[in-house]
């Protein structure tokens, strides 16, 4: 079960943290205004503790598409038996930010986001290296907006 301030750390930060030098303290200021007695190493540490519980995969912000370095939306054919070793190598990329398993001919699919297209497209080259298969690149032909902010509670 969440406390009272994970809920409204996740409620309020999910999208928008503050852009200041010193975010968190931030955020700790603006929940003390809201009858929390927080610091702002006990935002941190709310907060890493969310991810080690697995409540959050990361705290970041989201750039739109194309403007900043280079991204892709990639796939992969796996054998069922190597599922679990192909998708370690994968994660093993810090310019993987998440994949899944899909039920479909190509059923690891993962998303690169480099410095570079080129970078992208290294990666890409070095997973089939590792892997031995070869990786279906989707690039992005039109962007969408896709709000997914939701309220926690009521």
């Amino acid at each position: 079960m969440l406390t009272q301030l994970e809920k409204q750390l996740l409620n309020d930060y999910q999208q928008g943290m503050p852009l200041v030098s010193e975010p968190y303290a931030e955020m700790a200021k603006e929940l003390n205004l809201k009858g929390f007695l927080v610091t702002e190493h006990e935002v941190i540490d709310c907060l890493s503790q969310l991810q080690d519980k697995g409540l959050i995969s990361r705290i970041g912000p989201v750039f739109k598409p194309k403007s900043v370095g280079g991204s892709t939306l990639a796939a992969l054919s796996v054998p069922p038996e190597r599922m679990d070793e192909v998708a370690g190598i994968v994660n093993n990329f810090e310019q993987v930010n998440h994949n899944y398993e899909r039920e479909h001919q190509y059923n690891l699919w993962f998303v690169v986001t480099a410095g570079s297209q080129n970078e992208v497209l290294q990666v890409l080259a070095e997973i089939e290296q590792q892997t031995g298969l070869k990786v279906l690149n989707l690039p992005m032909e039109q962007d969408y907006h896709i709000d997914l902010g939701f309220p926690l509670w009521c």
